[in-house]
């Protein structure tokens, strides 16, 4: 009898995860004790910034950092409960007895499923620390479902419910962490991510002002090279650069959150490729790198986007969610499109023009229109390639012979190198006007 009592207990706490209940008791809450990693002195990170030329873009730290490791309960893509891993950044040294705006951060794109940003060495996460922390501002970050410490047998990347739940109790794991580690949170909170997590920073504050406005302060959210029009992107003659890792990441997540993108891998898959793509990423062991020097995705010098999609994807495939309103990847796109809400904090959305991989054109600019479409006041958006262009072009100009080395070096570093220092600054510079 005491065994069904406690199965029943378990049973209802599941439902509970499940529905967005119980999230005092589930979501958010600690898996394990948070633990320091490391500090970082603010004279660490000038170094840093100086010799990685970021110091300019950041400026001089004002903060030590203290890097935090979290480990917080969390829903999976269908709301059974699961976990994710992740980073506290708190301000310390000259900062640690002041009282501190949480800025939550969302990663971009990740393939390699033991990465967390809770590691000092990361780029991402020093980034992190010289832009915001060392400023201040204490930061979350969230490893996402699917890495690191997290159960979820895989991630749903780029399904919006769950990127937002998973920001949404990073905020909470990160109050929790906050006390445990005698920091102090002034409750504004401002959201922001870059790529895959301009998508997860904006599934977020829409939920968020939906939903938990009561529990959580959103005053301002800084949206960075997003893919926020996913169906449109669906309908574009050409691929993106990337496309043979972003897009099978997409169709094998989507088919496995929603079931029905197709009835065989084979459909969409051609051999070697559908043999082992639905467990390839995120990969224990590959990076972007050898994922195509091992010949496990296409690609490689002189391998065009357009080549790469053609050697993975069945051509009827591709066909038919370009021209096919009502075909299951575009319709499961459009249900993860974050279009037609209204933002009431104030709302960044930035990118470069030259970039390859999200497109503004495609993405920013669509959303901006849909916004000012509707009246929406709150949303301001900024280009930021003429930096791009003077910083990394050829006398202030994008190269503009494909066959050349510097096209080459200048389109394949724009959107994971260039194009996040700049567009974090102009979030830095929104969150300074209402820390």
């Amino acid at each position: 009898m005491q065994r069904r009592l406690m199965l029943t207990a378990v049973a209802a706490a599941a439902l509970l995860a499940a529905c967005g209940g119980g999230d005092d008791e589930y979501r958010g809450s600690l898996v394990e004790d948070p633990v320091t990693i490391t500090t970082l002195t603010a004279a660490q990170i000038n170094a840093g910034t100086a010799s990685s030329g970021l110091q300019p873009i950041t400026g001089l730290a004002k903060c030590d950092v203290r890097v935090v490791a979290l480990n917080y309960r969390t829903p999976g893509a269908k709301g059974e409960p699961s976990n994710s891993s992740g980073a506290l950044l708190v301000p310390a040294g000259a900062c640690a007895t002041q009282s501190h705006p949480l800025v939550a951060y969302a990663k971009g794109t990740d393939v390699q499923k033991p990465r967390t940003l809770a590691n000092p060495a990361d780029g991402e996460t020093f980034l992190l620390a010289a832009m915001y922390a060392a400023q201040g501002y204490a930061v979350v970050a969230t490893d996402y479902l699917g890495f690191a410490k997290s159960a979820h047998t895989y991630h749903p990347y780029l399904h919006a419910e769950s990127e937002a739940t998973t920001v949404i109790d990073s905020i909470r794991a990160a109050r929790r962490a906050a006390g445990i580690q005698g920091a102090t949170l002034n409750g504004r909170v401002m959201l922001t991510g870059y790529s895959q997590g301009g998508h997860s920073s904006m599934a977020a504050h829409r939920a968020i002002e939906a939903f938990h406005a009561g529990e959580i302060n959103v005053v301002a959210g800084a949206h960075l090279a997003g893919p926020y029009n996913l169906s449109g992107s669906f309908k574009l003659p050409d691929a993106i650069a990337g496309y043979q890792f972003f897009v099978p990441y997409l169709v094998t997540g989507y088919q496995k959150i929603y079931g029905n993108i197709y009835a065989d891998p084979t459909q969409a898959f051609k051999a070697p490729y559908a043999s082992y793509i639905e467990s390839l990423l995120p990969s224990p062991d590959l990076t972007y790198t050898t994922l195509v020097t091992t010949g496990k995705l296409p690609g490689g010098p002189g391998v065009t986007p357009n080549q790469a999609r053609d050697a993975i994807f069945q051509p009827g495939f591709i066909s038919d969610s370009q021209t096919n309103p009502n075909n299951n990847l575009f319709l499961a796109a459009k249900r993860n499109d974050l279009l037609g809400w209204t933002p009431k904090a104030k709302t960044l959305l930035c990118g470069g023009a030259g970039d390859p991989t999200v497109p503004p054109a495609v993405h920013m600019t669509v959303a901006k229109a849909d916004f000012d479409a509707r009246g929406v006041t709150t949303v301001s958006v900024v280009d930021v390639d003429p930096a791009i262009r003077a910083a990394f072009g050829v006398g202030g100009a994008a190269p503009t012979n494909p066959a050349s080395a510097e096209f080459a070096t200048y389109y394949g570093n724009y959107h994971g190198t260039y194009e996040p220092p700049f567009c974090h600054a102009q979030a830095r510079g929104l969150f300074d006007t209402v820390k």
